[in-house]
């Protein structure tokens, strides 16, 4: 086992990263680019380290770190890792060179390029992926409140200096949504201090857990503002209308890492501090949760479908799965759990190809609009291939990463909450509905004609480079899942004990239990 400080390490070197290369003079701006992807590439390695090191037969949190930071509030510096945590980990390590790579020329190539711009961009680019590392790791309550809040100052800047063409109104939107979320959840987390076991490390994970008193009434109003800020984040139907905006209007590689990545936080959030901190509270909400899971998913298949903007339409079908996801935490069975701590990973990989894969061919024509495609699979083929795999891959067929974790969603949530799972079912045949008639109305019919000169090229050997490991997850976790479940499984296991639940009895076809 090793002894170096991997977590704190994982965080540290991105924001050294970022720290040279908003000190590089502007006559050596191009150096960002490479600095970033280097500095994104040394924090892979090191998660990969840090996940040979995992050990599924020992303590909940490992590779863990406390420091005493303000020991007047019980506040500490305490990072760790739970399975669900890695993972995530892992995949936004994995996924943040990925959109580096992707965003290269999103500024402008050679002297087109301003310096100025290229090095804020990359630099908050990296200052994200030490918050994004952060949030998953704080085993301290307050700590993972600070990253929580933090993260939110690079997006704000990444949507609002380098989006589109109503960048600040979705900025401003996203910050107003999110901080109002986080508002909530610091009253919550102040609360929680006074009904926790308090001291100098009162907000330490293993010290709250089971530690919590106060009334149930005071525990509930304590989750609900816990799950408020979380479903704000995971983005949950009625406060989900943010992301649309936010991710129509960002970077590709800023949509990737917003809905891939950070939104993820809420449904980690749900299973890491609502269920683990109020299980009385978890099983008394859950009806109402599911509820509203169901809506979100069909909420936003309908929508998907009905529009002709597909960044947009991206953006849709994430509250749909995000439904999904939540739907999978609440049934409280370890099937379903383990399929929501695996779609986490799916979704991500897959919401990556949908948005970069997009992004390359708005690059190319210009347009976000749906109706202004058609027949691009005859000018851009090797384009038109991996898009298609990424749509199959977000609408789950079999044999790509999704499929298995929504199976696992449905199945385990059929045992406890047999509605909720058709209704689910439902949702993943819209799914099919929207993604075939978006590849449809882009890459299919007659080969268009260019009016201001040649067709554009296909892929680049660049382009190749990101689409690669994005293909390449749908495959292997679409066969061979059980790395990451074998991550996740103990914590899921961990998680529904806390919660005090068992998985539901088998029974035969009289109904009589096994």
């Amino acid at each position: 086992m090793t002894s170096l400080p991997l977590l704190t390490l994982m965080m540290v070197v991105p924001l050294v990263g970022a720290l040279v290369i908003a000190l590089l003079p502007s006559a050596s701006a191009a150096l960002a680019k490479p600095i970033a992807l280097g500095a994104s590439l040394v924090t892979l390695v090191l998660a990969l380290v840090a996940w040979a090191q995992w050990d599924a037969a020992g303590p909940q949190f490992q590779l863990t770190e406390v420091h005493s930071w303000i020991p007047q509030f019980g506040v500490s510096y305490a990072v760790g890792v739970d399975g669900i945590a890695l993972s995530l980990i892992v995949m936004a390590a994995v996924l943040t060179p990925v959109c580096l790579l992707a965003a290269w020329n999103d500024l402008g190539e050679g002297a087109g390029a301003d310096p100025k711009r290229t090095k804020t961009y990359f630099a908050l680019m990296l200052t994200l992926l030490t918050f994004m590392v952060g949030v998953f790791a704080a085993t301290d309550v307050f700590l993972f409140y600070v990253f929580f809040e933090a993260m939110l100052i690079p997006v704000y800047f990444l949507i609002g200096m380098f989006g589109g063409a109503r960048r600040q109104y979705a900025a401003m939107k996203f910050i107003l949504f999110s901080l109002l979320g986080g508002l909530i959840m610091l009253v919550g987390v102040i609360a929680l201090y006074f009904h926790g076991p308090g001291g100098s490390d009162g907000f330490l994970m293993e010290n709250l857990i089971g530690n919590v008193g106060g009334s149930v009434e005071a525990k509930r109003w304590l989750f609900v503002a816990f799950f408020v800020a979380f479903a704000i984040k995971a983005p949950m139907w009625p406060v989900h209308t943010w992301l649309p905006d936010a991710a129509t209007e960002a970077r590709p590689a800023t949509a990737v890492l917003l809905v891939g990545v950070l939104d993820k936080v809420g449904t980690f959030g749900m299973i890491r501090f609502c269920l683990s901190l109020f299980p009385e509270a978890s099983r008394w909400a859950t009806p109402m949760i599911m509820v509203l899971a169901v809506i979100s998913v069909l909420y936003g298949a309908l929508l998907a479908i009905g529009q002709t903007d597909m960044m947009r339409l991206i953006a849709y079908t994430s509250i749909s799965h995000f439904g999904l996801i939540i739907i999978g935490i609440f049934a409280l069975t370890s099937t379903a759990g383990a399929g929501s701590a695996l779609y986490m990973v799916n979704h991500g990989f897959a919401t990556a190809g949908l948005f970069l894969f997009a992004g390359f061919l708005i690059a190319r024509r210009g347009s976000k609009r749906i109706p202004d495609y058609g027949g691009w699979r005859l000018v851009t083929p090797v384009l038109a291939g991996v898009f298609l795999v990424a749509g199959l891959a977000s609408l789950s067929l079999p044999g790509l990463s999704s499929f298995v974790s929504e199976y696992l969603v449905l199945v385990g949530s059929f045992q406890t909450y047999p509605w909720a799972a058709g209704f689910a079912v439902l949702g993943t045949v819209l799914a099919a509905l929207y993604i075939l008639l978006m590849y449809q109305r882009i890459f299919t019919g007659p080969k268009p004609t260019f009016v201001d000169g040649e067709a554009p090229a296909d892929l680049s050997w660049r382009e190749k480079a990101v689409a690669i490991p994005i293909i390449a997850s749908f495959l292997i976790l679409g066969f061979y899942p059980k790395p990451v479940l074998d991550l996740v499984n103990p914590a899921v296991d961990q998680t529904l004990q806390i919660v005090g639940v068992s998985d539901p009895a088998a029974t035969n076809a009289t109904g009589s239990a096994q």
